[in-house]
């Protein structure tokens, strides 16, 4: 592990929740988390963990048919994008990805599915990926990397925290 990696074992939910929302309290406008994890790996409750840190007071739920979700009751908004139903990265435009993801934009963007559109994303940004633990049904291994300068910053305050 180096300084622009993070390997956290989560013995639960409630371990991701309390992870998410520690990173939730350190995230700033600009900042891009980009999730990935298979189906039910707890990308949702992960984002909802954020939500909390970040004060969000609006319930938190999966924008999987909606695409994009914005709160605004937080510390700095967040846009919670879900990738998961696109099929072209020319769908982006008409989601206003890259303006809401844009570093200038007021606010944080956390996008589940991110690894969808690899081409797409900033080039400095936060990946969280969550895997399942073999053969134990709650346990999630939690990868983080820095991909640049201000993810690396985030990175290193989010590990403060924990």
């Amino acid at each position: 592990m180096t300084a622009d990696s993070l390997c956290i074992h989560a013995g639960g939910p409630e371990i991701t929740r309390s992870c998410a929302v520690a990173l939730g309290r350190v995230l700033d406008n600009g900042d891009f988390v980009a999730l990935a994890g298979d189906l039910g790996a707890g990308k949702t409750l992960f984002a909802q963990g954020v939500g909390a840190g970040l004060g969000v007071t609006e319930s938190m739920t999966s924008p999987t048919f909606n695409i994009v979700f914005e709160y605004s009751s937080g510390r700095i908004p967040l846009y919670h994008f879900d990738l998961y139903r696109l099929e072209d990265p020319f769908e982006l435009e008409d989601i206003d990805f890259y303006s809401l993801a844009d570093a200038a934009t007021p606010g944080a963007t956390l996008v589940e599915w991110a690894h969808a559109f690899p081409d797409e994303l900033p080039d400095d940004r936060l990946e969280v990926s969550i895997a399942a633990v073999s053969g134990k049904d709650d346990e999630r291994e939690l990868m983080a990397s820095a991909t640049g300068p201000r993810s690396a910053q985030t990175l290193a305050a989010w590990r403060a925290q924990l």
